[in-house]
């Protein structure tokens, strides 16, 4: 599939690549050297491109990848991530301060999870802690068969963060999850495809082009009904049947009226009348 030339997109730093290629949104972590451990400057520039690219008419996928042979190493413990002491005073107020700023951190997680435009993580090699986290909150996954999720926290005495549980839980069931968790070992690519954690697992050598390929696909169908198959998805989780029925019936008429419906449907019977 080849299309118009990529139109790469200023992030701010070097430690987040980004550019748009054939409708797609493509993320790239690149801390190599650090196995793309998270950094200060990626929490300061991914949630604003996130938050571009689900409202961007030229973008209908977004596909988040890490540079190198990693996917995302989590919180970067050498620079001093896993300092976690408070000093004398008000422990409590010090505690919800730096909650705050987790919680505003892990948006990266909740942006990808909750923007209307599908959004896919190739990961190329290991996700740990954090980034184990950032991958489960994709749509979508893909990775090479070398890849693995390792949860991580427990080896540091973490309970996990972005989000991770949460995610998890919601894959796999809570028995599961715990288990996953509490245990810390690390989870192939085979087993993950098995508990459809990932959804494809291909060589790591067609990794990139899988990926992109399949992000393609994805950006050049129906965005709207895309992103009301995606709210029903997320209603069924929480909402009761008729609560749901009644929210999807109002995206299924809404779809009615689209553009993208009415070319969809003579395109569909251009080709019964063949």
């Amino acid at each position: 599939m080849t299309g118009a030339a990529p139109v790469l997109v200023d992030t701010g730093t070097d430690t987040v690549l980004a550019e748009v290629v054939d409708g797609v949104a493509v993320l790239t972590l690149n801390r190599p050297q650090r196995r793309n451990a998270l950094h200060p400057e990626m929490y300061e520039a991914l949630p604003p491109l996130l938050e571009r690219f689900a409202v961007a008419d030229d973008v209908g996928c977004v596909l988040l990848t890490g540079a190198g042979s990693a996917f995302c190493a989590g919180g970067d413990v050498r620079d001093g991530g896993s300092a976690r002491e408070v000093s004398d005073g008000d422990v409590e107020n010090q505690i919800r301060s730096r909650s705050a700023i987790l919680a505003d951190h892990a948006r990266i997680a909740t942006l990808l999870h909750t923007m209307p435009k599908i959004t896919v993580a190739a990961l190329p090699g290991a996700a740990v802690g954090a980034g184990m986290s950032i991958a489960l909150a994709a749509d979508l996954r893909i990775a090479a068969r070398s890849a693995r999720l390792i949860p991580g926290w427990a080896a540091l005495a973490f309970s996990g963060d972005f989000g991770g549980a949460w995610f998890l839980t919601h894959l796999v069931g809570p028995s599961k999850a715990l288990e996953l968790l509490i245990t810390d070992r690390p989870i192939d690519a085979d087993a993950a495809l098995a508990l459809g954690v990932f959804t494809r697992v291909v060589d790591d050598e067609e990794l990139p082009a899988a990926a992109l390929l399949w992000a393609k696909k994805i950006a050049a169908g129906p965005r709207y009904a895309f992103a009301g198959t995606k709210a029903n998805v997320a209603d069924a989780l929480h909402l009761p049947l008729d609560e749901a029925v009644a929210r999807e019936s109002e995206r299924m008429v809404r779809c009615s009226l689209t553009d993208e419906h009415r070319h969809a449907v003579k395109s569909w019977l251009s080709k019964k009348a063949k």
